[in-house]
């Protein structure tokens, strides 16, 4: 290695390890991305010496979009503050946020990405923070081409639940062909090692068990053959973080740990303090409204329904979701958001707000809401930054699953874990009224099982609460991945030194 890419990474301003953490431009790994930077620069050195140091780094359409007034006598890409840690984006060579089409064009914007990612590394050492080590989301190749072409140590941040994680795994080392043969039948269940039940194909992330033959599920699954891959040549260099706890999933935890450096230090979830990051337009006077209507409302019986920063709702499914509500018959508060909204669920919704029976708002403070007394039960897609907020804030799950890991995270909610039922969708994809209705009551009746239910969430609370609190198994486990990197990279520099010629 030259010397003066050696100098790209190391310690630097004062010794302190700096990790640049790279997320996926969208904001189920956005959130969790930078709630970690946050969590690593509330750390100090081994030694006391300092805090850690953290850079996050995300697409230019992303950053402009988080920072808005940033380019403001500012250069275009400057690197922005963002409370402890600093914001510095990296370009694709379009930044317009669109989604690359074809080989052609993805190859173009990898090679765009990679180059302007060690543009962000050179930088950031050229400013006397040379980066210790790329902690990158899931779904970043060129974040791992960086790592690879300089030199650079690399950890995943696993931002869904370790089960997910075996899954993958063992789906690349030897059970792809047995699960792919009988992907067609959703009954039929594998036995992957470590795990402490059986998987039917109804339960693995989606795209691992596609026969539609569609060309994003063939990208993501390339993409994530290619993680594994990296992670089996450069294993001893490799260290996967997974937004999880060892009291949640021992099993899979245990089983993965057989194969790959694993540090379990979640759950990383952000508060209300935190205040997260939203990449879409919404009115953030509705909050104090929402906020009183819930005060309003007796304890545990509100139905909070969402489906994530990414889900929009055809009419069809709205008109469910309306009729399932009314079913209930208890109060609501349901998301939907503006942007991208369809002028059909628009009239759909004028017809449900004029009902009066609950609120219907584009935006709101889940953790906030979650968190609220008032508050019985979550209607979500499953994606795991809800899953783990819901768990984490006492509330049950009814879960309606649909594509990447949630139907793993629904079998856990419900078969796992206990705090919640999973939702049938009908032959059309779609959750209907009545299964709706059929679901709440489950989980907010008078029943044994809501009974069960509900005992069984305050118990995961209090291990959630357990695991994040202040020197608990999330930080001993952070803090042990710190001390590790240090520990490697000052092995290697020594070797470094060992080898280099002498002046």
């Amino acid at each position: 290695m030259a010397d003066a890419e050696r100098q790209q990474h190391g310690p630097g301003d004062g010794g302190r390890p700096h990790f640049l953490i790279v997320a996926y431009g969208i904001q189920s790994h956005l959130n969790p991305c930078r709630v970690l930077a946050r969590r690593l620069v509330q750390l100090h050195d081994a030694d006391g010496s300092g805090p850690v140091l953290a850079t996050l780094s995300v697409p230019l359409f992303t950053h402009r979009r988080m920072f808005p007034l940033s380019g403001n006598g500012e250069p275009e890409g400057a690197e922005a503050a963002d409370g402890a840690i600093s914001s510095l984006p990296f370009s694709d060579g379009v930044d317009d946020g669109t989604t690359a089409r074809g080989p052609e064009e993805r190859a173009r914007r990898r090679r765009a990405s990679a180059e302007s990612l060690f543009e962000v590394v050179a930088r950031l050492a050229s400013r006397g923070r040379p980066v210790t080590c790329i902690v990158c989301s899931m779904m970043l190749p060129w974040a791992l081409d960086v790592a690879r072409e300089h030199a650079i140590p690399l950890a995943v941040f696993w931002i869904q639940p370790a089960t997910v994680l075996a899954t993958y795994y063992h789906y690349f080392h030897g059970y792809g062909e047995l699960i792919a043969s009988h992907a067609a039948d959703p009954a039929y269940e594998v036995t992957l090692p470590g795990l402490s039940r059986p998987l039917r194909i109804r339960d693995f992330p989606s795209f691992l068990v596609d026969t539609t033959g569609g060309e994003v599920g063939k990208v993501v699954n390339a993409v994530f053959c290619e993680l594994f891959e990296f992670m089996d040549e450069q294993r001893r260099n490799v260290k996967v973080l997974v937004n999880t706890f060892d009291e949640l999933e021992p099993a899979a935890l245990a089983a993965m740990r057989e194969h790959m450096d694993v540090f379990a230090v979640g759950p990383v979830v952000g508060s209300s303090a935190d205040a997260r990051i939203h990449l879409f337009n919404h009115a953030g006077d509705d909050k104090m409204r929402y906020m009183e209507w819930l005060g309003a409302q007796p304890a545990r019986s509100v139905v909070y329904v969402s489906f994530g920063s990414i889900w929009t709702y055809s009419k069809q499914q709205m008109e469910e979701i309306a009729d399932g509500l009314r079913r209930c018959g208890r109060p609501y508060l349901l998301v939907v958001r503006k942007d991208g909204r369809q002028e059909d669920v628009s009239r759909c919704l004028e017809d449900v707000v004029q009902e009066r029976k609950g609120m219907v708002v584009e935006w709101c403070d889940q953790p906030e809401v979650l968190s609220h007394p008032s508050v019985g039960c979550f209607v979500t897609h499953c994606g795991w930054n809800s899953t783990l907020e819901a768990m984490a804030l006492g509330v049950a799950v009814v879960a309606a699953p649909s594509t990447f890991d949630q139907p793993t995270n629904a079998m856990l909610i419900e078969e796992e874990w206990a705090a919640g039922v999973r939702g049938e969708r009908n032959g059309e994809g779609i959750f209907s009224g009545p299964e709706l209705a059929r679901c709440v009551e489950l989980v907010m009746g008078d029943g044994a099982r809501a009974v069960e239910v509900r005992k069984k969430v305050e118990s995961l609370k209090g291990m959630a609460r357990d695991a994040m609190a202040p020197g608990g198994p999330a930080e001993r486990n952070l803090r042990s991945f710190v001390m590790e990197v240090q520990s490697s990279d000052e092995a290697r520099r020594k070797d470094t030194n060992t080898i280099s010629p002498q002046p």
